[in-house]
């Protein structure tokens, strides 16, 4: 079990926008797909923005992605949609955004990819009051046929016990993201939290203090061995992905990285 460990795409290469943790890689995607080959990683989570999103190879040139995992034996069953987070679909009337979001389904049953992960916070956020235009929007993607095998989870920052209560609204096409450094940023209780883990279909790890920044695993305020605990426990099976603490210095990136992998495959293995 829990043996789909991967890692946010752009976790082994240099930041290309030094203003941001998370970012398509542009320059560097083939090279982060060998190095992942060499360091034994078996699955990547691949990252989307709005900007230049047709350009983006997974979109431009779907096929040619998937000979390059395949040869470099790499896992894609996972997309990360910052798009939707930077101009949400039902803000202003985002077209475009909903233009994107069906193209990339369309792309996602082309290559078995199995999660697309939308995150609510930040410019999407649930807690702006857009509830029932969310609920709405996605109902109607489903009821148009648009989703067919992919499922799209939502990574939310609402309480636990609201959690549930929206994600009540849909049916089994849409699930949750849970991530553990965000939840340990609101100071979640994880008690609380596992009313709606039945939901859960992907994991970001990462780790932070209440109210502050990604840290290194292991030195912000998630209890790892709790967490991983409680996985066993309910025999989670799907992704485990790093979406961890990035430095600056570009080179210690990929040893922040695999220091970090260390950490989590020594957590499990001591359950």
């Amino acid at each position: 079990m829990l043996e789909k460990i991967g890692i946010m795409q752009g976790r082994l290469v240099p930041r290309e926008i030094k203003s941001r943790i998370q970012s398509f890689p542009w320059t560097n995607w083939k090279k982060e797909i060998r190095l992942a080959k060499k360091y034994e990683i078996k699955y990547i989570e691949w990252t989307l923005d709005y900007k230049n999103f047709l350009s983006n190879p997974l979109i431009q040139k779907p096929l040619l992605v998937k000979k390059i995992l395949k040869k470099n034996n790499i896992k894609l069953n996972s997309i990360t949609a910052d798009f939707f987070m930077q101009k949400p679909a039902w803000i202003k009337q985002k077209q475009k955004t909903n233009i994107f979001l069906i193209k990339l389904l369309n792309i996602c049953n082309l290559l078995n990819i199995e999660f697309i992960v939308i995150p609510l916070v930040d410019n999407s956020s649930i807690k702006k009051g857009n509830k029932k235009k969310i609920i709405n929007y996605f109902n109607l993607l489903k009821k148009n046929n648009h989703l067919k095998k992919t499922k799209i989870l939502f990574e939310v920052d609402l309480p636990p016990k609201k959690v549930n209560s929206f994600i009540g609204y849909l049916d089994k096409s849409f699930g949750i993201n849970y991530d553990t450094g965000n939840s340990a940023f609101f100071g979640y209780n994880f008690n609380d939290e596992k009313h709606y883990f039945k939901r859960v279909l992907n994991i970001h790890i990462k780790d932070r203090k209440k109210g502050g920044q990604t840290k290194t695993l292991g030195k912000g305020d998630v209890d790892f061995k709790l967490f991983i605990k409680y996985l066993l426990k309910i025999k989670y099976r799907n992704n485990l992905i790093l979406q961890t603490y990035m430095p600056k210095n570009d080179n210690k990136v990929t040893y922040e990285t695999l220091k970090n992998l260390n950490f989590i495959k020594k957590t499990i293995h001591e359950k």
